[in-house]
């Protein structure tokens, strides 16, 4: 508290000093410039004088701030380009979502001058380009992009392939995922690739591609399962098409390379029973059905088992009643075992084996079946019965419509077709 009494004391002496001497000794002071003067007291001049240097001073001192701050004119100037441009890709944006591809592509290549991600705004002025179909001005967008940034040439080869899927051109596509994949092997990647593999059945490339779907997530697991499973379905079909004596061996090759949890799928399995019997290799097929059924049983395998036409017949046959003793209510295995004595001409016992599969649950084929057999046998009556009532088993019943009485069916069958009767007879005698 002292000192600054002391020092209010010193400055009011020094103001009183100060005014003693203005008032004794004013000086003056005369500023000419051409026909202009200006005069004043001393004191007053350099008072004047020390009030502009501190103005010019201040105002130096602002426009030097300014001039460095974030507020001056050049950056006002670029703020406002970079949120014109960003209004324009918004706009853009919104008419590419809308549908309308030609305003939407002005807009993004308008906005990408100044906007903060240019790379973003070609990129998508490449897709309104091929929306467009324009292919020309799309490439040209493309490369934009890649002049913007080079390290965006991972974005701009996914981009090409997008578009290239979409267009049904899987040959460019694949060669644009292939150079990504040498820099970045995404999720994306490999989901892209799947498409483009697909696209162009390259089933063996698909079976390659599979383990990285799997290892890195990029399908769901019941897509995966089934992309599997129809990969290696073409795979197998494809190996059983006509190769000369080498088929039968390349469809057994193929199917070891199915994953091990795969060869356990009933459908695969059974599609792979028949493409073995198409291809002449029934016995193949005939060994790996009794393996699969010591397992589990599968009332279609057993119906299959029953088409092989195999030399050892009466072996066959055994093999099949063997299964009586388990399965001795399944109407597929009744049916397969009438196939088989029908096959060594046990007619008799084919008859019983096609009775029983439909007293147990009749199907459309066990009474074509015993239909063909009776029919062949001369019991039209009862074979007719039951090829109806396996007509009746393929779907909708036949709609309720009136027949001919006795007498009246005699007028629709000419003489000549009789099978009795006079009409018979004299076609008999005429033959």
């Amino acid at each position: 508290m002292r000192g600054f009494f002391l020092l209010a004391l010193i400055a009011l002496l020094l103001g009183v000093g100060l005014v003693a001497m203005i008032e004794s000794e004013p000086g003056y002071l005369l500023i000419a410039f051409g026909e202009y003067t200006v005069e004043s007291s001393l004191w007053v001049g350099l008072l004047l004088i020390a009030v502009l240097v501190l103005v010019l001073y201040a105002v130096i001192g602002t426009l030097a701030r300014l001039l460095a701050s974030p507020g001056t004119v050049r950056f006002w100037a670029t703020s406002r380009q970079r949120r014109q441009a960003a209004r324009l890709t918004n706009r853009g944006l919104i008419g590419y979502i809308e549908g309308d591809w030609q305003k939407s592509r002005r807009q993004l290549q308008r906005g990408a001058k100044h906007s903060a991600s240019p790379v973003f705004n070609h990129l998508m002025a490449a897709r309104a380009s091929f929306q467009l179909d324009d292919p020309d001005q799309m490439r040209s967008d493309l490369e934009a992009a890649l002049r913007e940034d080079i390290q965006a040439a991972v974005a701009v080869d996914l981009t090409q392939a997008e578009l290239a899927l979409q267009g049904g051109k899987f040959d460019r596509a694949l060669t644009c995922l292939e150079r990504v994949a040498r820099r970045s092997n995404s999720p994306q990647v490999s989901r892209l690739r799947c498409k483009a593999l697909l696209g162009l059945g390259d089933w063996e490339g698909l079976a390659e591609l599979l383990p990285t779907l799997r290892r890195q997530g990029a399908l769901p697991d019941k897509e995966l399962a089934r992309l599997e499973r129809e990969c290696h379905l073409r795979l197998l079909e494809g190996a059983a098409l006509d190769l000369g004596d080498d088929t039968a061996a390349s469809l057994k090759l193929t199917w070891r390379r199915v994953p091990p949890a795969l060869q356990q799928d009933e459908a695969l399995l059974r599609r792979y029973v028949e493409l073995l019997e198409k291809v002449g290799a029934e016995g193949e097929a005939a060994k790996l059905i009794t393996r699969v059924l010591k397992k589990r049983w599968d009332p279609a395998l057993v119906n299959r088992y029953g088409r092989l036409a195999l030399e050892k017949g009466r072996r066959q046959l055994s093999q099949a009643e063997s299964w009586l003793g388990k399965h001795g209510d399944d109407p597929e295995l009744f049916l397969c075992l009438g196939r088989l004595a029908a096959r060594g001409q046990d007619w008799q016992r084919a008859r019983q084996y096609f009775e029983r599969s439909i007293q147990a649950g009749p199907t459309e084929e066990a009474c074509a079946e015993l239909g063909r057999l009776l029919l062949a046998s001369g019991e039209h009556n009862l074979a007719a019965q039951y090829f109806n009532t396996g007509i009746t088993l393929q779907g909708e019943a036949l709609p309720e419509l009136p027949l001919p009485d006795a007498v009246g069916a005699e007028d629709l069958v000419p003489e000549d077709r009789r099978l009795d009767g006079e009409g018979g007879d004299r076609a008999g005698r005429g033959a």
